[in-house]
């Protein structure tokens, strides 16, 4: 049976530094490597330039570098690029660089599939086959970000935990991975430049409060109440809405940090100004700062139709007669299937 190496992206500095001082390798060594593999977004031992070619083949004999590579990318007119990365074991997943004048924002993926089948998403079409590993979602990022310098000249900006999979339910993942993109020896981002997204996990959502993240959240409601929750998100039938104010104010009476509602429009489901009353109420029960109203992106499979542009304007109208802070959110990368909701390996 064959013995299978230990990833070298799973060693932290202090077992690194070990590992040399093993084999009579001098100190400087761990914090050299330590950057090729974060810093510097190594893909291989051979990326390591400035590594002797003895000591790479020494490190290839006893760890394995399991690396994305960027399986296909489409490029949308409004300028959205969308990857899709194959893990080592041969899985697919989706990431998307979003331009904007002001910033440039990554949206990544942190499971291979989904298991929460809300109706109205591509990806819950999809069997979750597993968990990202930290480093297969600080790769995705960093492979992103290196998109944007090439293209637009400009390093990332933000990160939305927004693409597949639920990233509550890959905890420990998603905060490790968040750990080293905003640490000095990763990607040195702002914590408060990045949002998971959640499509409810009660419990996970105290878990962040108690563990006093330093990142943003984002709740995607989607309906205001929960007989229509309950309809397109099954998750909300062990996760009710009353239950989730309940989790989104102990998060934030620990951190303070920004929670927004997303809140998809869907024609006759729930874009009526008696939808938008409730939706009024349970902002007032949160202390979120912003709703984001966001157009529906049809998808193979589902009835869903988006709501003509005067019943947009009627139900955003009234949440802002009702002093809500609200955004539309216009979809972006439509044409190559990598708006919200879209993400299935196409």
């Amino acid at each position: 049976m064959t013995e299978t190496k230990q990833n070298i992206r799973h060693l932290d500095m202090p077992e690194l530094a070990a590992f040399f001082a093993s084999i009579g390798e001098k100190k400087f060594r761990t914090k050299q490597v330590y950057e090729w593999i974060w810093k510097k977004n190594a893909q291989s031992f051979e990326d390591m330039s400035d590594v002797s070619k003895e000591l790479r083949h020494r490190l290839a004999e006893q760890f394995s570098f399991p690396a994305l590579t960027v399986d296909a990318t489409q490029f949308s007119s409004d300028g959205t690029i969308k990857s899709r990365f194959s893990t080592f074991d041969g899985h697919k997943i989706e990431g998307v660089l979003i331009p904007t004048e002001k910033r440039n924002t990554a949206c990544v993926s942190s499971q291979i599939g989904c298991s929460l089948t809300c109706k109205f998403c591509a990806t819950g079409k999809m069997e979750r086959k597993r968990n990202l590993d930290f480093d297969e979602i600080y790769n995705q990022v960093a492979l992103i970000n290196e998109q944007s310098e090439k293209t637009y000249n400009k390093k990332l900006s933000n990160v939305v935990f927004m693409g597949m999979g639920e990233p509550l339910l890959n905890y420990k993942n998603v905060l490790k991975a968040i750990d080293l993109l905003t640490s000095n020896d990763g990607l040195a981002m702002s914590p408060k430049r990045i949002t998971v997204s959640t499509a409810g996990v009660a419990k996970m959502i105290r878990q962040l409060g108690d563990d006093k993240v330093r990142f943003n959240l984002a709740l995607s409601l989607h309906a205001a109440d929960d007989k229509k929750r309950n309809e397109i998100m099954p998750i909300n039938e062990s996760n009710s809405i009353a239950v989730l104010i309940e989790a989104l104010n102990h998060f934030y009476n620990q951190t303070k940090n920004d929670i927004t509602l997303e809140y998809i429009l869907f024609k006759d489901l729930n874009d009526s100004l008696e939808d938008a009353e409730h939706l009024v109420k349970i902002y007032r029960q949160i202390p979120t700062h912003l709703i984001n109203v966001i157009e529906y992106n049809p998808i193979d499979g589902a009835d869903f139709v988006k709501p003509d542009e005067d019943a947009t304007k009627k139900f955003t109208d009234y949440l802002v007669q009702h002093r809500v802070n609200v955004r539309v959110r216009r979809s972006r990368g439509k044409d190559i299937d990598a708006a919200c909701g879209q993400l299935a390996n196409k």
